[in-house]
């Protein structure tokens, strides 16, 4: 049904920066909220942020505040991170998230949510 692709992962020493896009492959209700979440080896999967088509926002966690900002596109559904001052412990493929709410996305446990296949960011010390 609708797709997320991820782009703009990579390689980065620390204190970079890097940022990422995901673009679903079309518009439905399914797509009203979207976000990021990331996982790295071995850790569980950690809500990162979301926007909706609104404007409203699910504010980037504490681990994250302060150096990334979610953005989205007004005329089409593509989400965007920006993300500064990137730190070793940011590694991690981060996933785009999708669904209805953004009370839905950042649960990320709804079988209503829509992930892209992620992008891998690495972060060098």
């Amino acid at each position: 049904q609708v797709q997320l692709v991820e782009s703009g992962g990579g390689l980065v020493q620390a204190g970079g920066s890097l940022k990422l896009s995901c673009a679903a492959s079309r518009r439905t209700s399914t797509t009203y909220a979207m976000g990021w979440f990331r996982q790295a080896q071995g850790k569980e999967r950690e809500f990162v942020a979301a926007k909706n088509r609104s404007g409203g926002s699910a504010f980037p966690s504490d681990s994250v505040k302060g150096r990334f900002t979610i953005s989205r596109d007004k005329d089409k559904d593509t989400v965007y991170l920006q993300m500064n001052s990137l730190k070793p412990e940011d590694t991690a493929v981060y996933y785009c998230a999708a669904g209805p709410t953004l009370g839905t996305v950042k649960s990320g446990w709804s079988d209503e949510i829509l992930w892209g296949q992620g992008t891998r960011v690495t972060v060098s010390s």
